[in-house]
C-alpha cells in the first residue's frame, strides 16, 4: 500500500510499523528509479533514448526477444557504467540490469533519497 503524507508525518512513520485491520505493516519510502526499455539504463524513457538496443539480460547489442544466455552469463549494463565512472571499490557486473538487488539501482535510489526535499 502506498499513502501519501506530509514531511511531519513521515518522520514519525517512518521505518515503524502500522496496524491496519488484522495487518501489521512495515513503513518506508517508496522509490522508483525510470529505465530505458530500449538501453536498460536509467533516468530516461524509451521515447527520449537515444542509445542503441541493449539486452537487459547480458548487456548485448540484441533485443531481450532474442537472448538465449544461461543466468551464468548475464552482464549488467548499469554497473559496467557504474564501475567505467566511479573511483573505488567495484560493483559486481554478473547479474542483469532487471535485477532488483543490483548494486548500481541501490546507488540510484540512494541518490534519488539525497536529492529528494522532504
Amino acid at each position: 500500500m502506498v499513502i501519501e503524507v506530509c514531511s511531519g508525518m513521515r518522520k514519525e512513520l517512518l521505518h515503524t510499523k502500522l496496524k491496519l485491520g488484522w495487518l501489521i505493516c512495515s513503513t518506508d519510502d517508496y522509490l522508483v528509479a525510470r529505465r530505458c526499455f530500449t538501453c536498460s539504463r536509467f533516468n530516461h524513457r524509451h521515447q527520449d533514448c537515444r542509445g542503441e538496443e541493449t539486452c537487459p539480460l547480458r548487456a548485448g547489442e540484441h533485443k531481450l526477444k532474442e537472448c538465449t544466455a544461461p543466468a551464468t552469463h548475464y552482464k549488467c549494463t548499469n554497473s559496467v557504467t557504474y564501475n567505467r565512472y566511479t573511483k573505488g571499490e567495484k560493483i559486481s557486473e554478473c547479474h542483469s540490469s532487471l535485477d532488483k538487488n543490483c548494486p548500481s539501482l541501490k546507488a540510484v535510489l540512494a541518490k534519488y533519497r539525497l536529492n529528494t526535499d522532504y
